[in-house]
């Protein structure tokens, strides 16, 4: 049991959550942000990426839900569609054990599957704000009894240009609760929100005064345009990364630069905008899971890669706003380890070199080229481990998840089936209480319900011969 977060009086189901998911000791925002949150204290934390912000706010938060209300509880706002689904599922394997529903809700994604979703026991909201605010204006999205309103990356909402939708979101929810604002940046727009909006809130800064991780090593190449790609390969021959993200400022770029990792055989694959959203989703999944070794994104991704363990950032392309930079350094050097930073420019006088190292407040070391017989002498053994995938990550949901099991009813909507049946029926079998019943999903023609504490194969045979509102339905292990 992670005894460092004893402390915090949190239940019985939260602690074994926080210790199946490798919890060992609170990070800095954590130790400060959680007790605070308990107390129901507004927030303004000002904290990079990679220093454990999500779980600061997802599990004081899980604690607070109550379970009986149906209504959300929590809304959390990121800026794009990718966080929201990273924060969706981080916060879901923290309330595991307490069976709290939380729902994803973003653009480019069916809103009709999403109504449904909203119309079930919904305990949590995790949404990009064009989304949330058409969903509050539908009615699909009953924000009532929400008593908790997180802004993650508020610095980069205000770069996007979702401010506004932010504050008339604000003006929907109910005018008392607790508010929670998180960004890498406090810009005075940003202050002028928290003023405006928020009751006398406890600021919170992380020690590092640094814009940048003191764990990241920073780097800059002097190269011609024409030589860019040449220059990618021999550092990628010389580096060697377990996995990296090299970053366009087009998706025309990406196109370009992926399309000649795949051509040399590399374990690569791409992320931009003008993708189909499955297509994005998919990909980071596979990234996450470390299916791949580089992934080629545009400045979009800089803010939906939450993950761990990527060794190299390359600037293949100097951001040209310097905040940018920070963003995609911040997919490095997180939760403690080391992280290398590289970028690409001109010469020592380019513009938007100056401007980063500016606003950083140091010069990146200038490195030189990767020689011949550097390349020559790596090659071979650097083709074995680019052209492979990174070792294996071990996925932390999978301790979480191991006793629990989705099942498969073949009715739904159509044939009647309300979730209160299902649990009836489900708690008729002996052995088995409500305690063991997750969320349940009642879709138009089928449900799913995850079944807890290793009960599964139990309920699946008690079902077989029981009947569900007086029908007698299929029961199985849910596929995928």
């Amino acid at each position: 049991m992670s005894k460092e977060f004893n402390k915090f009086e949190l239940s019985g189901e939260l602690l074994k959550a926080i210790d199946n998911l490798g919890y060992k000791t609170p990070s800095e925002v954590q130790e400060k942000a959680i007790p605070e949150i308990l107390r129901n204290k507004d927030l303004v934390v000002k904290s990079q990426t990679g220093s454990g912000k999500t779980a600061s706010f997802g599990i004081p938060l899980c604690e607070k839900i109550d379970w009986d209300e149906n209504k959300p509880q929590v809304l959390v706002l990121a800026p794009t569609r990718e966080l929201a689904v990273q924060i969706s599922e981080d916060i879901s394997n923290i309330g595991r054990y307490k069976r709290i529903n939380c729902v994803p809700i973003f653009g480019k994604q069916s809103i009709m599957d999403q109504e449904r979703k909203l119309k079930q026991k919904t305990h949590i909201v995790v949404g990009t704000p064009g989304r949330v605010l058409d969903h509050i204006d539908r009615g699909s999205l009953d924000v009532s009894k929400t008593n908790y309103f997180v802004i993650d990356e508020a610095d980069e909402m205000l770069n996007m240009g979702f401010i506004k939708q932010v504050e008339a979101i604000i003006r929907r929810i109910p005018k008392k609760r607790v508010t929670l604002l998180f960004s890498a940046t406090i810009p005075e727009e940003i202050k002028n929100l928290c003023d405006k909006h928020m009751n006398r809130p406890i600021d919170i800064a992380i020690k590092s005064q640094n814009l940048t991780s003191d764990n990241v090593s920073h780097y800059a190449y002097h190269v011609g345009y024409n030589q860019k790609l040449d220059l990618l390969n021999n550092i990628l021959i010389s580096e060697m990364p377990e996995t990296s993200v090299v970053f366009c400022r087009t998706k025309e770029n990406v196109d370009t630069v992926h399309e000649y990792l795949n051509k040399k055989g590399y374990s690569t694959n791409k992320i931009h905008g003008g993708m189909m959203q499955k297509d994005r989703l998919d990909t980071m999944e596979q990234f996450r899971r470390g299916d791949f070794r580089i992934l080629v994104a545009t400045d979009i991704a800089s803010r939906g890669i939450d993950i761990e363990g990527i060794t190299h950032v390359i600037n293949y392309d100097i951001p040209v706003e310097k905040e940018a930079y920070v963003h995609r350094i911040g997919r490095t050097g997180r939760a403690g380890a080391k992280g290398v930073a590289l970028t690409f420019c001109k010469d020592s006088g380019d513009r938007y070199l100056n401007e980063i190292e500016e606003y950083i407040g140091f010069k990146l070391e200038v490195k030189n080229l990767p020689s011949k017989e550097e390349i020559i002498k790596s090659t071979e053994k650097a083709m074995e481990v680019l052209k492979s995938k990174p070792k294996k990550k071990k996925e932390k949901s999978n301790a979480v998840n191991k006793d629990i099991m989705k099942i498969y009813l073949n009715g739904g909507k159509k044939k009647k089936i309300r979730a209160g049946d299902i649990v009836g029926a489900v708690t008729k079998i002996p052995g088995v209480t409500g305690e063991d019943i997750g969320i349940i999903d009642v879709q138009d023609l089928a449900s799913y319900v995850d079944i807890l504490n290793g009960k599964g194969k139990a309920v699946i045979n008690g079902l077989k011969t029981a009947t569900i509102k007086g029908k007698k339905l299929k029961c199985d292990r849910a596929r995928g």
